[in-house]
């Protein structure tokens, strides 16, 4: 038996009965003969209470102070969990993110890991501890300074560590069964997958899965680290994220054509109106929203009108990057030599995800044929060769998803999805 690394998300530790039932099953891990380190996220909507409290105090609250603030959730719930290990007879040492040895860059509260030196965790573990870590911090390499690490940072911290310290497994413990092909809060009939590639994965987390996020499949698909999604609310098995198959009993897992439909409704989309149609325009305007350090998803461009040979450019975003996406480019007008801006915040994206697409024809037709059916209108589209993404107005989006998962024969047979938190994490 190796070392597996254990990830906890705040709805599996919401409350004192949650942390005592997530002991209990690290104690079980512990009892079979793995070494243990489990990484917790903050309690419950700890982190959310945290920031509205911030934003009461402060209306622009100091990138530095506000990552001081957030760590202390998970300092909290990673106390309390050791507190528990040790009431079932276990020795326990819960460490910050900085002592665990996570170090990142110099950027608040979106800060990444650069390097992972967690020997105090193996000397803790090798000693016959369990090794409690807080997630979604570490500290600067230059400034010193605390740092989190975003959306979904706990499930980073889990598998850098993961990396770091060989370990067999990255279990990520949340409030579904596993992995699903679609969102199970929006279709009750989503089905559970059992085991899923890197590369799908990849594309559903980018597409908007929350089960699972992008830079943490990212960085497991890097250092090959195998992930085990499953609930800490139930013991069933969950779903594998891997670079191959798997083998369950006497039989291997064989992914399906189609992997799942994600859906996003976190975006807003720009129009920059009336761009010069010469080289350079683009680079101009996807410059000024490089310098501002934001990220784009779709970009569109229209065919010019022959009149004025002008044309219009689309793209989407975060709907919390908005704003600074807006002023970057007013600020750049004479430059660039638009007309206008449009901004639309009322928007979402569907995607159909799967490895099986590319050789099978007519998944493009069949995927535009359920929105049609579903009178869902198409704004923009986006492709790869495992996967397509459309806009569509974001009051659509929950049944273009359902309309989508029946018409590829995703819906499940046997009982509806179950979300024992509420969250889907």
């Amino acid at each position: 038996m190796g070392l597996v690394v254990q990830k906890y998300g705040g709805s599996s530790v919401a409350d004192a009965e949650g942390i005592k039932r997530v002991a209990k099953r690290i104690v079980e891990a512990k009892k079979n003969g793995h070494q243990v380190v489990a990484v917790v996220s903050a309690m419950g909507d700890t982190t959310d209470e945290l920031i509205d409290l911030a934003e009461q105090v402060s209306p622009i609250p100091a990138g530095r102070e506000l990552d001081m603030l957030l760590t202390a959730g998970e300092r909290i719930s990673m106390a309390l969990l050791a507190m528990a290990i040790k009431n079932l007879g276990h020795s326990a040492q819960s460490f910050t993110g900085s002592q665990a040895g996570v170090i990142t860059d110099s950027v608040h509260n979106k800060a990444r890991i650069i390097d992972v030196t967690p020997g105090r965790i193996r000397t803790s573990v090798d000693e016959g501890n369990i090794a409690i870590v807080a997630g979604f911090q570490g500290v600067s390499q230059d400034s010193k300074d605390i740092t989190t690490l975003g959306r979904g940072g706990s499930d980073t911290t889990a598998v850098a560590l993961a990396a770091a310290l060989d370990a067999e497994v990255c279990e990520i413990y949340t409030d579904v069964d596993g992995v699903f092909t679609a969102d199970p809060r929006v279709v009750k009939k989503a089905r559970k997958i059992d085991w899923i590639a890197f590369e799908d994965m990849l594309e559903l987390a980018a597409s908007g899965s929350k089960v699972l996020l992008h830079r943490c499949v990212e960085y497991a698909r890097r250092y090959n680290i195998p992930i085990h999604v499953r609930s800490s609310f139930s013991g069933l098995q969950g779903t594998w994220v891997s670079s191959e198959p798997i083998e369950q009993g006497d039989k291997q897992v064989e992914q399906a054509i189609i992997s799942g439909v994600a859906h996003d409704t976190s975006e807003a989309k720009v129009t920059v109106v009336g761009v010069p149609d010469k080289p350079g325009e683009a680079a101009a305007i996807f410059r000024a929203i490089s310098d501002a350090e934001i990220n784009i998803d779709m970009i569109v461009q229209n065919v010019s009108a022959a009149s004025t040979g002008l044309t219009d450019i689309s793209f989407t975003l975060p709907k919390s990057e908005g704003r600074k996406a807006i002023d970057a480019l007013e600020k750049n007008k004479g430059g660039i030599g638009f007309d206008s801006l449009r901004y639309d915040d009322q928007i979402g994206k569907i995607s159909l995800v799967g490895a099986g697409m590319k050789t099978n024809p007519g998944v493009t037709a069949d995927f535009f044929k359920a929105l049609s059916d579903a009178g869902v209108n198409i704004e923009l589209i986006s492709t790869s060769e495992i996967r397509i993404s459309v806009v569509t107005r974001a009051d659509d989006v929950n049944e273009a998803v359902r309309a989508v998962h029946s018409a590829f024969g995703l819906d499940s047979d046997s009982d509806e999805a179950v979300v024992y938190g509420g969250t889907g994490r």
